[in-house]
């Protein structure tokens, strides 16, 4: 899936409805994106790394965010 040109300059989104952040240099069709960006339910990060949306209480996709990532 390619990334949207919404978020050409960050890597992580956050689902608000789930609580999940997605990598989007790894998005899969599982993690139903479209869905998301439509919902408008979504956030970046500042600074967009894994480290802030896990302190922002979001958990990793299972889907997306490998398990080393960091």
């Amino acid at each position: 899936m390619a990334r949207p040109t919404r978020f050409e300059e960050h890597r992580w989104l956050g689902d608000k409805r789930s609580m999940r952040v997605h990598d989007l240099d790894n998005v899969t069709d599982a993690c139903l994106l479209d869905d998301l960006l439509a919902s408008e339910q979504f956030m970046s990060f500042g600074p967009d790394t894994l480290a802030e949306a896990r302190n922002r209480g979001y958990r990793p996709c299972p889907h997306c965010v490998a398990p080393d990532a960091g």
